[in-house]
C-alpha cells in the first residue's frame, strides 16, 4: 500500500512539474500596450551582445542587469560572427552559443528581445554583414539584390532554428525580434523590409516584430512596418512618441535605443555624456510609462578584428577596440557611478515594499607585473606563397576578410617621386627596396608620399596594407579592405604586382616561430613574444603605451588592435584566457623595431 501511496505521489508530482512546464507566457500588442500574459508590461530593458562578453560572464552581466532594476535583455546578433566563412555557421562554440545566454537570461528571471539584422550597425565590423559579400564588385547590400537576399535569407534560416523554441509562444523568454535596423536612415525599399518580415515569420518565428529608427519623419516612413512595433533611436521625449504614433498608429511605441553612453573612435577622446540628462531622460519614461531599453547597458570588447568604423570626419573614424561606452557596467563588468545613479532611480518605482536584487560581487582582476618582451621575428619572413595580379585587388578579392596583405612590385619608368594609393583602406606602411619611406594613414585624409631617388635600375616598392573596421553605417558600408583602386607614381599607373595574405588570423599567428639572428632594423614589421608566469588567473589590462600600432594576442587569444594616438592604451584581458602557470604574449607592431616590456594592470586606467 505504501508503495502504491509513493506511486501515485509520484505521478501528480511529475504531471504538476509538466503542467508548470508546458505553461506559456503570452506578449502581444494592445493598441499602444505591451501586454505581458494580457496586463500591460513595461519593458526596462538592458542590452548587451553575447559576442563582447565571454560566455563565462554572462550571467554575471545578467545579474548586474537585473540588479540596476531592468526586467529584459535586449541583444544584437552579429550575422558574420556566427558565419566567419561563408555557408559555415557557428551556434555553439563559446560565446556563439546564444541559445545558452537566452536560458541563462530566462534562468535569471529575465524577457528577452532580440536584433539579429541581417544588419545591426552596432560599431561591429561591417555592421554584422559578411564581408565575404564583398568579393562580389557590383555587390548592394540591404536591398533585394539576389546575392544578398540568398545569404541573408540562409542566416535567417539557420538563426530561426535556434531562436524558434526560445519564443515566448513556445515557453521560453523571448518577447520580440526586431526586423532590420535603422533601416530608415540607410535606404526605402519597402520591399526588402516586408520581405525580411514574411522570411522570418516562414521560418517560424511567431512573436511580435518591431523596427528601429531615429525620431524623424523620413526615418520612420522608410524604416517603419504596418502591424509592426515602432522601435525610437531614441524616444527622449514626448514628440518622439507622438511622431511615431501618427506615422505608424495602433502599435506600440517605445524608446529602443536610450543612450547612457556613446562610442570613441581611435584618436579621440572618450566619449563620457552627461549622467544628468541621462536621468531626466529616464524619470520621463518612467513617469509616463513608456518601454525602453537602454543602449548599452554593458558593451563588453570588440575582441579581434571585430570593431567597426564610421565614414565621418576626413571619411575614416576606426572604433577603438574596448565597447566600454561609458555604459553603467564597465567593460570588466564592474558598476560605475552611472549605474548606482540609475539603479536608484529605478528603484523609486518599485511597489512598496519591494526592493532590487542584491548588486553581484565583481569578477577578479589581477596585476601581472613587468613582462619581459623580445623579438622573435618579422613579418617578411613569415610571408605566404604569393598571388600575381595585374593591379592590386583587395582582400575580399582574395577570400581574405580581416588581417593585413602586403603588395610589392618593381618600379619600371618612374623611379621617385610622388606616389598615390588610390582610395587605401586603411593604413600602410611603404618601403622601398626594403628600407621603411614612411606610413599613410586614410583617417587623416592620407594618400600620398614621396618616394626617394635610389641607385637601383628596378627599385622594389614594397606596402604592407592594414584592413581596419570595415564601416558599419550609412551610406559607405559597402567598404572593401586594401588597396581597392589603383597606385600611380607620377601619374603613372604601377602594374604586374605580388600580394601576400596576411590574415593574422590563429592559424597564421600560430606558426610564428623564432627568427635566426637579427632582422633589418630599417625594415619594420616585427612580432615580440613575452612570457609571464600566474599563480591564479584573472581579469587584467595589458598596456600597450610603448608600442606603436599592432594587434596581440594572449596565449593565442588575439585581444584587439591597439594604437598610441589613443584614447585607449590598455587592452582587456579576460581570466579565462590565462592560466596558472606559464603564459604567452605575442605582439605584431607595424612601426617599433626595439622590444620594450609590457605590465598588465587591474584596471582600465584612462
Amino acid at each position: 500500500m505504501q508503495r502504491f501511496f509513493s506511486t501515485v505521489l509520484l505521478f501528480l508530482l511529475l504531471s504538476g512539474l509538466q503542467s508548470i512546464f508546458a505553461q506559456k507566457n503570452s506578449f502581444t500588442f494592445s493598441g499602444r500596450d505591451f501586454l505581458l500574459n494580457g496586463k500591460p508590461f513595461q519593458i526596462i530593458g538592458g542590452e548587451m551582445h553575447p559576442a563582447r562578453i565571454p560566455a563565462e560572464y554572462w550571467r554575471h552581466r545578467i545579474q548586474m542587469t537585473k540588479a540596476m532594476g531592468c526586467n529584459t535583455i535586449a541583444a544584437y546578433i552579429f550575422w558574420n560572427y556566427h558565419e566567419e566563412k561563408e555557408g559555415v555557421y557557428d551556434f555553439s562554440t563559446w560565446n556563439r552559443d546564444l541559445k545558452k545566454f537566452i536560458k541563462i537570461a530566462q534562468e535569471e528571471g529575465m524577457w528577452v528581445i532580440v536584433r539579429p539584422g541581417p544588419y545591426v550597425c552596432a560599431e561591429w565590423d561591417f555592421g554584422g554583414i559578411p564581408s565575404y559579400l564583398l568579393k562580389y564588385p557590383d555587390l548592394k547590400v540591404r536591398c533585394m539584390d539576389p546575392r544578398y537576399m540568398k545569404a541573408a535569407t540562409n542566416y535567417m534560416k539557420a538563426l530561426a532554428d535556434e531562436l524558434r523554441p526560445l519564443q515566448i509562444t513556445q515557453g521560453g523568454p523571448i518577447l520580440m525580434l526586431q526586423v532590420e535596423n535603422e533601416y530608415g536612415s540607410y535606404g526605402n525599399d519597402r520591399e526588402y523590409m516586408k520581405t525580411l518580415e514574411k522570411t522570418w515569420r516562414s521560418f517560424g518565428i511567431d512573436i511580435p516584430f518591431f523596427t528601429g529608427d531615429g525620431p524623424t519623419n523620413f526615418m520612420l516612413e522608410a524604416g517603419s512596418l504596418p502591424g509592426c512595433a515602432v522601435g525610437l533611436d531614441s524616444g527622449y521625449d514626448q514628440g518622439c512618441f507622438d511622431l511615431a504614433y501618427s506615422r505608424n498608429p495602433g502599435v506600440p511605441v517605445f524608446s529602443s535605443e536610450t543612450y547612457p553612453g556613446w562610442l570613441t573612435h581611435w584618436g579621440e577622446k572618450w566619449q563620457r555624456p552627461d549622467t544628468a540628462g541621462l536621468l531626466k531622460e529616464v524619470r520621463f519614461l518612467m513617469d509616463t510609462k513608456k518601454s525602453f531599453n537602454l543602449y548599452v547597458i554593458h558593451g563588453g570588447t570588440n575582441f579581434g578584428f571585430s570593431a567597426g568604423a564610421n565614414s565621418g570626419g576626413k571619411g575614416y573614424e576606426p572604433d577603438v577596440t574596448s565597447y566600454d561606452y561609458d555604459a553603467p557596467i564597465s567593460e570588466q563588468g564592474l558598476p560605475t557611478a552611472k549605474y548606482y545613479a540609475l539603479r536608484k532611480l529605478l528603484a523609486s518605482y518599485l511597489p512598496k515594499g519591494k526592493s532590487l536584487p542584491a548588486i553581484p560581487e565583481p569578477v577578479k582582476s589581477i596585476e601581472t607585473g613587468k613582462i619581459e618582451m623580445r623579438l622573435i621575428n618579422t613579418v617578411w619572413k613569415q610571408l605566404p606563397p604569393p598571388t600575381p595580379v595585374v593591379q592590386p585587388l583587395t582582400f575580399e578579392a582574395l577570400d581574405q576578410n580581416q588581417g593585413y596583405m602586403l603588395y610589392c612590385t618593381k618600379l619600371i619608368g618612374h623611379k621617385s617621386g610622388k606616389l598615390v594609393i588610390t582610395q587605401l583602406h586603411d593604413y600602410a606602411t611603404v618601403f622601398l627596396n626594403h628600407k621603411y619611406v614612411g606610413k599613410i594613414d586614410r583617417r587623416l585624409g592620407e594618400n600620398s608620399i614621396e618616394l626617394p631617388a635610389s641607385d637601383i635600375a628596378e627599385p622594389l616598392l614594397e606596402i604592407l596594407v592594414e584592413g581596419m573596421g570595415h564601416i558599419n553605417f550609412a551610406q559607405e558600408i559597402i567598404d572593401r579592405k586594401g588597396i581597392t583602386d589603383r597606385v600611380s607614381l607620377n601619374g603613372m599607373t604601377l602594374m604586374n604586382w605580388v600580394q601576400y595574405k596576411l590574415p593574422m588570423d590563429e592559424a597564421f599567428i600560430s606558426h610564428i616561430g623564432t627568427l635566426a639572428g637579427m632582422p633589418d632594423p630599417a625594415q619594420p614589421g616585427f612580432f615580440f613574444k613575452g612570457n609571464f608566469q600566474l599563480e591564479t588567473p584573472g581579469d587584467c589590462f595589458l598596456d600597450l603605451s610603448a608600442y606603436t600600432k599592432g594587434v596581440v594576442w594572449v596565449n593565442g587569444h588575439n585581444l584587439g588592435r591597439y594604437w598610441n594616438i589613443g584614447p585607449q592604451q590598455r587592452l582587456y584581458c579576460p581570466a579565462m584566457w590565462l592560466k596558472k602557470g606559464y603564459n604567452e604574449i605575442v605582439i605584431f607592431d607595424m612601426h617599433v623595431t626595439e622590444a620594450v616590456d609590457v605590465q598588465g594592470f587591474a584596471v582600465a586606467g584612462e
